[in-house]
């Protein structure tokens, strides 16, 4: 049976909604990730400088 173009529309739609939900998503986990390793690596600097401080003092 044909399905009305009403109805293929719909679910064109809603595949459409599915992807960028999806795509979103990953782009927010991508997101965290650089936070992370930013964080991580703001951690480190500090704590260098405050051994590098200490060794000069």
């Amino acid at each position: 049976m044909l399905k009305s173009p009403k109805s293929r529309a719909e679910e064109q739609f809603a595949a459409t909604q599915k992807k960028n939900k999806r795509v979103l998503a990953e782009k927010e986990k991508e997101r965290l990730e650089k936070a992370q390793l930013v964080a991580k690596l703001r951690a480190l600097r500090l704590a260098k400088e405050a051994a590098d401080k200490q060794a000069a003092e």
